[in-house]
């Protein structure tokens, strides 16, 4: 999921905003944020949505773009088994939806308050925005979806062992953490598919009825050389079809991203997991390597 770097650490890939969702507490293995993503964010209205509006909400503002290079690999995994934590599952093959405030260490009064007022019924995220020392104060301390090797351990410990909607505490070296799991799910998985194993795919008349195409590259791209069946929805109007993307396309079918050589589409391909896209494959090499192994008569540029 590409990250954004705070002081020293990094926010994983289209998890992190520079103005107003910069993570402080995110795991520092983290790797730093590319050009899309700083596209990406500068539409967080729709990356990065009010917790009351989270359907799927996909870490509308996260990412975790951690993709590997050899073929079909999967990047994440689908799988769900049973064990503890929220809704009985162990941690590894989920995701978890989570807002949280944080106040300084040695504030200790500030932090019962805030801790009894959440007992008595107040909203976590009215209190974040209010006392949060996070910048994800701005969202209602909304973090959104994430999974383990995220996060500092301490938080994530204290996260993934939370039971759903219970508002819990935990102390990191950034200070104190009220937290609160809103939902959970299972993690997405993205494959790189080789061009040869993808043109098989389109040969079969009920492929294109199943899934669903998108080609990210410029229209003087496309007029260049195309693959037919695929909607083109260029990077640079993010802008423009980002806000709209769950709507226009089914989140639970099977999805395939192309642009030039691979790169473009492995970002956007991993940006529709955050949008809660249940299945995503990005074509390895993009149209480059398709017209070399697959179909010469598609012109190379």
């Amino acid at each position: 999921m590409l990250r954004i770097s705070s002081s020293s650490l990094h926010v994983p890939s289209i998890c992190g905003a520079p103005v107003n969702f910069i993570l402080s507490f995110w795991n520092p293995s983290s790797r730093k944020v590319s050009n899309f993503t700083r596209l990406a964010l500068l539409h967080s209205t729709t990356l990065f949505p009010n917790s009351r509006n989270f359907q799927f909400p996909t870490f509308k503002r996260v990412s975790t773009m951690m993709g590997r290079t050899h073929s079909c690999s999967r990047v994440v995994t689908a799988s769900y088994s049973a064990g503890s934590g929220p809704g009985g599952s162990s941690g590894g093959d989920r995701e978890i939806l989570v807002q949280h405030l944080l106040v300084k260490e040695d504030d200790q009064k500030l932090l019962l308050d805030l801790q009894k007022r959440t007992a008595e019924g107040e909203d976590l995220s009215d209190l974040a925005v209010e006392y949060s020392m996070c910048p994800s104060k701005e969202d209602g301390g909304m973090l959104g979806w994430v999974r383990k090797g995220q996060m500092v351990p301490e938080f994530e410990e204290a996260a993934f062992g939370a039971p759903l909607n219970k508002v819990v505490k935990c102390k990191t070296k950034f200070g104190w953490h009220l937290l609160q799991v809103l939902s959970e799910r299972e993690e997405s998985v993205l494959e790189h598919i080789q061009p040869n194993e993808f043109h098989v795919r389109l040969q079969d008349p009920s492929f294109l009825e199943e899934a669903q195409l998108i080609d990210v590259r410029e229209p003087e791209e496309v007029a260049q050389a195309s693959v037919p069946g695929f909607q083109v929805l260029p990077l640079r109007q993010f802008g423009v079809w980002g806000p709209e993307i769950s709507t226009k396309f089914d989140p639970q079918k099977d999805t395939y991203v192309l642009c030039h050589h691979g790169m473009r589409s492995l970002q956007v391909a991993k940006w529709l997991q955050t949008q809660g896209f249940r299945k995503v494959f990005n074509v390895a090499g993009g149209i480059h390597e398709y017209a070399v192994k697959v179909d010469p008569s598609i012109p190379t540029y």
